[in-house]
């Protein structure tokens, strides 16, 4: 049994290696058939390797929350529980289509776009977080330093792109010439997440140069899924723990 679990690790069989390792000294190998054992190697193994993506996957991603629509409790309707079930398919994403999420401070817009985030993570999709005041503060450092082509590529590799609390202080020339070609590389090819505090009815004024502006939102706004989140900010309320449901009341913007 050692020399057989040895040469699994050697092959980089981690999930399969653990499962037979587990089951031998168990001593539960005797209850399964030869196709039996096969399968429980083989889904170990599947399941081994899935997480482990996973977990890259949503390392890469820079979430500011570890979400999940599991962790959301709708019964105080500040938003709607059959809409953020319809987009948790993240078939928006197969359509590249935008989700804009607005709403008063401390809602929880920033944990419904993670946890739809993981979502995407979990089916295979890449994603990556963003705030907007820092992406736009790394993207003119990337400018003079001659490395801003290269963050807009892998911008733009991202399946899901999510801008987090956008508009919160109007968008300098340069700044608008960069969200302008983000949004141009990502149209009609991925999606992005946005959320804000500010109606979309007042974007205009936080982008400014009208021409500009009309480009972007027509872009982003015109095949984006809107979710209006209610209510009153309850920043104040204690953080629940990772494994207790989480209440949007208790979440940050």
């Amino acid at each position: 049994m050692t020399e057989t679990i040895s040469k699994m690790k050697q092959m980089r069989l981690l999930g399969m290696a653990r499962a037979f390792q587990l089951t031998m000294e168990s001593g539960k190998n005797e209850k399964f058939t030869p196709d039996e054992m096969t399968t429980h190697l083989v889904e170990s193994e599947w399941d081994e390797r899935y997480n482990r993506k996973l977990d890259r996957s949503v390392s890469a991603a820079k979430f500011r929350y570890k979400a999940s629509i599991e962790q959301i409790a709708f019964e105080d309707n500040r938003v709607d529980k059959n809409q953020v079930l319809r987009l948790a398919d993240c078939d928006f994403i197969k359509r590249n289509e935008n989700i804009i999420i607005t709403g008063s401070t401390g809602i929880g817009k920033s944990f419904l776009a993670s946890a739809i985030g993981h979502q995407a993570c979990s089916l295979g999709y890449r994603v990556l977080y963003q705030h907007n005041t820092k992406l736009f503060a790394r993207l003119k450092i990337a400018k003079a330093d001659g490395s801003y082509l290269k963050e807009l590529a892998k911008i733009e590799k991202q399946q899901l792109l999510l801008i987090d609390d956008f508009g919160l202080q109007p968008l300098d020339a340069q700044s608008r010439a960069t969200l302008m070609e983000i949004i141009e590389d990502r149209h009609g090819k991925s999606s992005i997440i946005i959320t804000s505090q500010i109606p979309v009815s007042k974007w205009h004024d936080i982008i400014g140069e009208q021409t500009i502006a009309d480009a972007i939102l027509d872009r982003i706004v015109h095949d984006a899924h809107r979710i209006e989140m209610k209510g009153d900010s309850l920043r104040k309320k204690r953080m629940p723990k990772n494994d207790e449901k989480i209440d949007l009341d208790n979440l940050k913007n």
